[in-house]
């Protein structure tokens, strides 16, 4: 069994056990790694992340699928547990979610997210949008089947989100798309909501038949953990932003300690030491690997 099924597997195995998935965002190779040293199952390859950190705009389908490709790839390489990566719309039509399929599925990753937002799509945190379409759930339907059958391993999961609590379609809305995507052949659902009680969401659990592991984003609902949002019915938790929101806060703070103080001793009580990051990318076992070369 080779490296991308042993992760895909895991993946499917955390869908269906008896203990929730939690997955942490990360915004690059460093940012996934030291997730996996911190015990996460799984790494979620942020697109609002590799938007922002890694190309400096914003999350709204400006990056291409082989820019966000190549650093999930860049990820997976640096870990041992499985990456899901945020495909957003699939970059456009039905036969690009085809291509996304593909390329993701060839590239090794264990699994892809994809919304029913129209392209190009608006990110679903930004709380000034006031406008918001859908993909009719018809084609997206079709477009999740499309995709599902163009996989070439049963391994690779494929996680449909639906977007209906977010555009204010309401719960009925959520759930007949849910069901169709999931009759469409997705592996997974993810309900996503800002409403931080999670009323929306305790409406739409209520009367969810089952059939398919949902999956959360609790980025504006916080106080719930991740045990609360799994006795609630969620098998998979996504941590999302944090990271990248934390990295942004630090660079921020120590910028401005750097340019008040105008020397670099300023900031090292609260920075990590050069031999930490050596350490973290094994550093001294490479030197050591070359020696013995020698």
């Amino acid at each position: 069994m080779n490296k991308a099924t042993k992760k895909r597997n895991l993946l499917r195995e955390g869908l269906t056990g008896p203990k929730p998935i939690t997955a942490i965002g990360a915004h690059d190779a460093m940012s996934a790694q030291m997730a996996e040293s911190h015990g996460f199952d799984a790494v979620w390859v942020s697109g609002f992340g590799v938007s922002t950190m890694a190309h400096a705009v914003p999350d709204a389908n400006l990056i291409t699928m082989t820019e966000a490709l190549a650093a999930a790839q860049r990820m997976d390489a640096a870990l041992n547990i499985p990456v899901v990566a945020d495909c957003d719309n699939g970059f456009g039509g039905l036969a690009n979610v085809i291509r996304t399929v593909k390329e993701y599925e060839r590239a090794g990753i264990a699994g892809i997210c994809i919304e029913d937002n129209h392209f190009p799509k608006r990110n679903s945190l930004y709380l000034g949008d006031s406008k918001r379409e859908l993909i009719p759930m018809e084609e997206q339907a079709r477009r999740i089947k499309a995709g599902k059958d163009a996989q070439e391993s049963d391994e690779f999961v494929f996680i449909a989100r639906v977007e209906s609590l977010i555009a204010g379609h309401g719960v009925d809305d959520a759930l007949r798309r849910a069901d169709a995507y999931m009759k469409a052949g997705a592996d997974a659902i993810l309900i996503h909501s800002k409403d931080k009680t999670l009323g929306q969401i305790t409406g739409f659990l209520a009367e969810w038949p089952g059939g398919a592991p949902l999956v959360a984003v609790p980025t504006l609902f916080p106080d719930f953990t991740v045990e609360q949002l799994h006795e609630k019915g969620f098998q998979m938790i996504i941590l999302a932003n944090q990271l990248m929101r934390a990295s942004v806060k630090a660079m921020e703070e120590t910028l401005v300690t750097l340019k008040t103080a105008r020397k670099a001793a300023a900031v090292d009580g609260s920075i990590a030491p050069v031999n930490y990051i050596f350490d973290l990318v094994k550093t001294k076992e490479l030197i050591a690997l070359e020696d013995q070369v020698k």
